[in-house]
């Protein structure tokens, strides 16, 4: 009786497309499985809102500056556990791919910045992990981050891919299968 219901209601709505799976659009990445389901790419890919962030030497960090390369934005704080729980797969996404065009920029929205952040990544053992700070939230709202962690993506183009909210298995082979279809596409 129940499949005979949702046969009818598949009709009643415009035939089986709700049984079967929606084909993958043009220049879409993949579909994934699990946590990486919650990427979405974005409808039209648009020119990224330019970086105001800086490095853990207070020196600006510009995505122009990054043209050419596929860059994962990931805000996130020190006081967020999703964050924190997320970091050592970022991080090792991040060293999978060291001989990539691939740049992890993980922005730490901390007010306390660098004191703050720094003595925290050495404290769950990720001392290596790049600084970079958007103390002030600026970039956050720039990228219409609405809760920590969101990650961003952009690709070679400096264009905004996608975006994924809440934390990831960044270093799971979805992940890395996500920047892999962006890392392979031209310059």
């Amino acid at each position: 009786m129940l499949g005979l219901g949702l046969v009818g209601l598949a009709g009643a709505l415009g035939g089986a497309s709700l049984l079967r799976p929606r084909a993958k659009a043009p220049n879409q990445p993949p579909a994934f499985a699990g946590e990486m389901q919650a990427f979405l790419p974005a409808a039209e890919p648009k020119s990224a809102t330019e970086l105001v962030a800086l490095d853990g030497d207070g020196r600006a960090l510009r995505l122009a500056d990054m043209r050419g390369k596929v860059v994962l934005i990931n805000f996130w704080a020190t006081w967020c556990a999703p964050c924190v729980r997320e970091l050592p797969a970022l991080a090792r996404l991040a060293e999978r791919l060291t001989e990539t065009d691939f740049k992890l920029l993980a922005l730490s929205s901390d007010r306390g910045g660098k004191r703050v952040v720094e003595p925290f990544l050495a404290k769950i053992e990720l001392s290596g992990f790049p600084v970079h700070l958007d103390e002030n939230g600026v970039t956050g709202r720039a990228f219409g981050v609405r809760g920590l962690p969101t990650s961003v993506l952009i690709d070679r183009a400096g264009r905004d891919v996608g975006r994924l909210e809440g934390s990831a298995d960044w270093d799971g082979e979805a992940g890395f299968a996500l920047i892999r279809y962006y890392l392979s596409t031209p310059r």
